[in-house]
């Protein structure tokens, strides 16, 4: 889980730092009733913050309210915690250091979901499903506080309670209020020593001390092997999953520029040219972002993208034409980050960008991704990938086809992924990942190139997809995909390649795990 995060506002009304947050809160004379003949304490083991009544907080901190908010959509909508997480910092005005705050408690609570349920379980006298969902929301959020980031005990217990207070009521905030005191009695590291003082199974430990599914654990140690890496790592790599991931930028070739970024704090990237770090907060302030001719994208994505785009076609072309004239192909272009980047490096060097979406609101989102670069250098087209290769037979120079997968090389930017996933999705998406690359095949031209990619690095949608293309034809032949990593970076040497494939990774690269093939076909 991440130390990363700051105490934020709401220190802690009302408490001295060094107090101890395990008062019970009696009544007066004897009595459990108020002014109002209400009861306040019904039973010996309610517990209450250490401040008199009148002193608790009764409202929900901004901050908190968002994380609440992002959580309450992620569970009951089945919403993307990083859609709905800035709509939420602008609805509710935050400032750059709340809305730090709420992205940190946002994602770590998310991130850190399966290890926090764990140790509620042990402070909660029910099975965790027969709480209230948004209790158990208040609940992660609280343990987020108390065991990973730098807040003050009794600023989380006081927001937290006061929080579910104004959202949830006053009889579940008593509730909350009695839970979390339990946790706040241990460390995060002594909750882990407890919970796993019995185990014995090594994916069943890594899997409660690093918030992750059995099944992602053991995928993800399979996944280092089949890549080359050692299956030891697997620590390491779950740690990176786990890290508040920096907010990468790029200025599109020939169209962006940085320096607005670079005046607001952020610092040059190290792997790529054209990017920058950013440490986060509201990058919509920044006028190059929102004119989409600086966006936010993995350093991963600008890798690949940058690769396909560079490969020697081994074309007669004078000196600096390189690309002129071609035909690229973004085949699965949605939402358009790839697609975006794509399209200036094709206007740098004559060529046009056909980008394919098959759903219309996601293509919507490509035309606004791509529209920073002027329009005679792409397109947009909205139908199903597969049927481009019948449709449009050997057409174009470069095909990217970033299939849609599981997503597991991304779980640090999509929190809530890791518990949403199932293995049956490597089942379901395996014939449309085989489908889509064997259009883009076919609509490649005789000595043309397909850079099949994916953000996760698991062998059934990786190496055993593309070795499943390569044995169904004798016209196909891998390109050294390192190699063109390693031609586009800033560094010349990433160490990703293993047997002419390239797997980026979070703990080795700072980026996401992106897969990359490169498949030529033979002209």
């Amino acid at each position: 889980m991440s130390e990363s995060g700051t105490s934020g506002s709401g220190r802690g009304r009302g408490h001295q730092p060094g107090s101890q947050p395990g008062g019970q809160g009696g009544a007066r004379g004897g009595s459990r009733r108020n002014a109002q003949g209400r009861e306040r304490n019904r039973g010996p083991q309610r517990g209450f913050t250490e401040s008199a009544p009148s002193q608790r907080t009764r409202r929900a901190d901004p901050a908190r309210l968002v994380a609440f908010e992002v959580l309450r959509a992620v569970e009951a909508e089945d919403a993307y915690a990083n859609l709905v997480l800035p709509a939420r910092i602008r609805h509710h005005g935050l400032d750059k250091r709340d809305a730090g705050f709420a992205t940190e408690l946002s994602y770590g609570a998310l991130r850190g979901q399966g290890t926090y349920d764990a140790i509620l379980a042990r402070c909660v006298d029910r099975p965790l499903d027969q709480l209230d969902p948004a209790i158990l929301d208040a609940l992660r959020i609280g343990a987020h506080q108390l065991l990973a980031m730098r807040v003050p005990a009794h600023a989380a217990l006081d927001q937290t309670v006061g929080l579910a207070r104004a959202v949830i009521g006053a009889g579940p905030s008593a509730l909350i209020n009695a839970v979390l005191r339990k946790v706040s009695a241990r460390t995060l590291e002594e909750w882990l020593d407890l919970l796993l003082s019995t185990e014995t199974d090594p994916t069943t430990i890594a899997s409660i001390r690093y918030a992750h599914p059995e099944w992602i654990v053991r995928a993800l140690r399979q996944s280092l092997v089949a890549h080359g890496r050692p299956a030891a790592e697997i620590d390491e790599l779950l740690e990176a999953d786990n890290a508040a991931p920096v907010v990468n930028l790029v200025a599109l070739p020939g169209v962006g520029s940085l320096d607005e970024a670079l005046e607001g704090g952020a610092t040059p990237g190290e792997l790529v040219e054209g990017s920058a770090l950013s440490s986060g907060g509201d990058l919509g302030r920044l006028a190059s972002v929102r004119d989409g001719s600086t966006r936010v994208q993995d350093v991963g994505s600008q890798l690949v993208a940058r690769a396909m785009a560079a490969v020697d076609l081994g074309a007669e072309a004078a000196p600096g034409s390189e690309g002129a004239g071609e035909r690229w192909l973004d085949l699965c272009a949605g939402p358009g980050g790839k697609a975006a980047l794509l399209g200036a490096l094709a206007r740098q060097r004559g060529a046009h960008l056909l980008a394919n979406e098959f759903a219309p609101h996601r293509a919507k989102l490509v035309r606004q991704a791509l529209s920073a670069v002027p329009r005679d250098a792409w397109e947009v087209r909205t139908g199903d990938g597969r049927d481009l290769g019948t449709e449009q037979p050997e057409s174009f120079d470069r095909v990217l086809v970033d299939v849609p997968c599981t997503g597991l090389g991304a779980l640090r930017r999509r929190p809530e992924s890791r518990w949403r996933r199932t293995p049956k999705d490597l089942v379901d998406l395996g014939p449309l990942q085989r489908q889509l690359l064997n259009s883009a095949i076919d609509a490649v031209k005789p000595g043309g190139v397909v850079a099949y990619v994916t953000c996760s690095p698991h062998p059934a949608e990786t190496t055993a997809v593309v070795s499943d293309a390569l044995r169904k034809r004798e016209d196909l032949e891998l390109l050294d995909a390192g190699a063109a990593l390693d031609s586009v970076s800033l560094t010349g040497h990433l160490e990703a390649g293993h047997e002419l494939t390239a797997q980026l990774w979070p703990h080795v690269h700072h980026t996401d795990a992106m897969f990359l093939a490169l498949i030529h076909k033979k002209a």
